[in-house]
């Protein structure tokens, strides 16, 4: 009798240890399912952006060229400091409009839908009030920093004004469609994303042509600015038709919920900080360079950004896809698929850049001669010194993405926040005493490194990501990639006279030995194999 308890006692833990086993290995099977499914979407939603992206580096590089040439230098550069002035004041709205993709995107990783309608019911609100206060801002301090602060010449003043204006209006309109675009991103609707962004890529190849080529224009700096705006508008009324008849939430209901509204506006304040921050580096420098220099400089920097921009698409397009992942998996509690995909982002983003920057790097004389036939005065340095400071930075974009996907954002604001505005009190120092321009860059250099390294303390206590880990296989990763794919090209340039021979053999070189050593020191074998692999599928599918 006893023999028989205790095979039935044994049989029945054995039952119910094979149960939860098959329970066990059914979860993982299906949380692997699920992050193979997000895998393949991440890839899907990146082609889509790289379609996109590719097409508008494309018509920049040449609109760029164009546009330069047809406007002059002096009025390129009032293009770029006034409607840089005007951005500055973004910095009232990129808060807040931060803190609505991310509750967004949290509230469809968590599947409250109807938390969603009341998050971007009140983000509407709320846009409308700050759009009111954008306009009052800028129709009282910009119009006296315009007139009193920044270098402009007489004679061109009134088109500054126009300038000034045009980009008032894009702004506001550009502030209240906020909601819309990141309902589109945090549905992952690449597609649709692309489409849109190809659809105004053409438009301001359009205009371009307008202003280059049509003789009716009399002033071209005027009607440049104004054809802008009126794109702008036409664009944020198709992302509003398109959010409306897609996305239930979006169907406004001007209901103000006071726990959203103070959930958002706790984050979007404390964000403050770091978007204040970040504007003064960017446009608050470049009005710097007006203010000691004058437009021809603020020219070299626009040249530069363009660019930037061009070659820094690639790494965004890749993160706009990714985002949203990382915060719906902190979102769903996937700590540890999400801390994998802030590594891995960290560094594919870096390799991006550097596959496109190396060959830019070495042959940067050479490339602005062929693109823009004549370039201002320390364009050559500024573009080297923008792509290194993007290299650097585009280590931490996922590593904000994860803290802005906590909510737990007010010390950390105010540590990396403070730390990243010391750019624009620096680079004033440094243009005071008279150094070279380039100086604020190799400021903007060293800050960017300290606010790396404070984010990833912020993220070992709140998100339990691990320091070393990061540093041994991101940073110390994507170091040696750099040295070893640098060392032949940079041989083969300083051997070679300046030339197209040059330029072709560096470029050649240079694709050759970033691809090496990405694929063979800076991924794992199952990166690699991924990679290979999928390459292979594209080849076999372009020859069949």
């Amino acid at each position: 009798m006893y023999l028989k308890i205790t095979k039935i006692f044994f049989n029945k833990i054995a039952a119910e240890n094979l149960v939860d086993l098959m329970q066990k290995e059914n979860t993982e099977t299906n949380m692997m399912a699920d992050h193979s499914a997000n895998n393949r979407r991440i890839a899907k939603n990146t082609l889509m952006l790289y379609v996109r992206m590719l097409f508008g580096m494309l018509v920049s590089l040449y609109t760029s060229r164009v546009l330069l040439n047809a406007l002059g230098v002096e009025d390129y550069g009032i293009y770029g400091a006034v409607g840089g002035f005007v951005s500055m004041f973004s910095l009232i709205s990129a808060s807040l409009s931060s803190s609505v993709s991310r509750f967004l995107t949290f509230e469809l990783g968590t599947g409250n839908k109807e938390k969603l309608s009341r998050v971007f019911s009140t983000s509407i609100l709320i846009q409308i009030a700050l759009a009111i206060i954008v306009v009052l801002l800028s129709e009282t301090l910009g119009i006296w920093f315009l007139h009193h602060k920044m270098t402009i010449p007489a004679e061109r003043m009134d088109a500054a004004e126009v300038v000034f204006q045009a980009s008032i209006v894009s702004f506001v309109f550009g502030l209240l469609s906020v909601p819309f675009s990141a309902s589109i991103v945090s549905h992952e609707k690449m597609g649709v994303f692309a489409f849109f962004g190809i659809f105004e890529i053409i438009a301001r190849l359009f205009i371009v042509l307008i202003i280059a080529y049509c003789s009716w224009v009399s002033d071209r700096l005027i009607v440049y600015s104004v054809l802008v705006m009126l794109l702008g508008l036409i664009m944020q009324g198709i992302y509003l038709f398109y959010c409306r008849r897609s996305f239930e939430e979006c169907r406004i209901s001007f209901i103000f919920d006071k726990k959203v509204f103070s959930e958002m506006g706790a984050f979007a304040t404390w964000n403050f900080i770091g978007c204040t921050a970040g504007l003064l580096k960017d446009q608050g420098v470049n009005l710097l360079y007006n203010v000691f220099v004058g437009p021809v400089l603020n020219a070299a920097r626009g040249i530069a950004g363009s660019v930037n921009v061009a070659v820094t698409s690639f790494a965004s397009n890749f993160m706009t896809a990714l985002n949203p992942q990382i915060t719906k998996l902190y979102a769903a509690g996937d700590l540890k698929y999400a801390h994998s995909l802030v590594e891995r982002g960290s560094r594919f983003s870096f390799y991006i850049i550097l596959f496109f920057a190396v060959p830019i790097l070495l042959e940067t004389e050479f490339i602005l001669g062929i693109w823009l036939g004549h370039f201002p005065e320390h364009s050559v340095d500024f573009v080297r010194l923008t792509l290194m400071l993007s290299l650097i930075g585009t280590l931490s974009n996922t590593l904000i993405n994860l803290q802005n996907a906590t909510g737990k954002i007010r010390n950390y604001q105010i540590v990396v926040g403070g730390i990243l505005m010391l750019n624009f009190p620096l680079s004033y120092v440094c243009l005071k005493l008279g150094m070279k321009p380039e100086s604020t860059y190799i400021v903007a250099v060293l800050v960017d490194i300290a606010c790396l390294f404070a984010r990833l303390l912020f993220l070992r206590k709140i998100a339990g990501l691990s320091i070393p880990h990061f540093i041994r296989y991101v940073l110390v990763n994507v170091t040696i990639v750099t040295a070893v794919a640098v060392i032949l090209p940079f041989f083969l340039h300083l051997s070679m006279p300046f030339g197209w021979q040059r330029f072709l053999v560096v470029g050649f070189a240079s694709v050759v030995t970033v691809l090496l050593s990405v694929l063979y020191i800076g991924c794992s074998n199952d990166e690699r194999n991924f990679i290979i692999g999928k390459a292979r599928s594209v080849f076999i599918r372009i020859r069949g």
